[in-house]
């Protein structure tokens, strides 16, 4: 019964739905490690379409060029600042055992030097709650607290770019082409609404839902779609 069904071929190496990295302008990420304080500048402000904030191109005083994740408030020409301990203004990255308590913060490291993997989309920002057994407890967008490392950067602000998800798309098609610029799969489709040749869910009776339940232990591949059977139940035996 092996179908090739659309759930089970994205991410499987095939070209159909890798992201188009050769059109994103560059990576977001702090500046090189460091242990000195280093002032920069803002060149510009740029977009693109690999990253949902704008991005701001900063030079600092080695030449070093990075692309930072923009907070809101941030213009052309305007001074940021890694390291130190002084001036926690938007846009300026400071390890977070520098920062001071109930600062909004966002894209903070997950291990010291590594760029940033927490709280990048636009709009989000975090906030430092307690400094405690040398971890820095922070809330997350989701209300989630998480441990860092005292060395983990993090930028002061919010993203900019906030509201983004509050104007409608209104028409499917701007949807499409604002996915496919991303390329994400879209429209997505039920399987009870296909024909029963590309699920198992599907039938010529669309609405009816009756053949999605749990599939059997040895099913085939093309089969393993919806409610997947437990391994085990009941007690284990000693």
């Amino acid at each position: 019964m092996g179908k090739t069904l659309i759930q089970q071929a994205r991410g499987k190496g095939g070209s159909n739905y890798e992201a188009p990295s050769f059109k994103y302008r560059g990576r977001a990420k702090h500046k090189s490690f460091s242990q000195e304080c280093m002032n920069g500048k803002v060149l510009d402000i740029i977009t693109c379409r690999g990253h949902s904030a704008p991005l701001a191109v900063v030079e600092y005083e080695d030449k070093e060029i990075c692309l930072l994740i923009a907070p809101e408030g941030i213009r052309v020409g305007e001074s940021v600042t890694t390291g130190g301990t002084e001036s926690f203004d938007h846009g300026h990255t400071f390890k977070l055992q520098d920062i001071p308590e109930g600062t909004l913060v966002y894209n903070i490291e997950s291990s010291p030097g590594d760029g940033g993997k927490f709280c990048r989309a636009s709009g989000t920002f975090a906030r430092v709650v307690t400094k405690s057994g040398g971890k820095i407890v922070i809330v997350l967008p989701s209300k989630k607290k998480k441990e860092f490392q005292p060395d983990c950067r993090a930028t002061i602000g919010v993203v900019a770019g906030g509201g983004r998800t509050d104007k409608p798309f209104l028409k499917a098609g701007k949807k499409f082409h604002a996915m496919r610029a991303k390329n994400k799969l879209y429209p997505i489709v039920s399987g009870s609404a296909m024909n029963a040749v590309d699920h198992p869910f599907g039938n010529k009776r669309s609405s009816r839902k009756s053949k999605a339940k749990p599939a059997p232990t040895n099913a085939p591949p093309g089969r393993k779609v919806g409610m997947i059977r437990a391994r085990r139940t009941g007690r284990k035996k000693k």
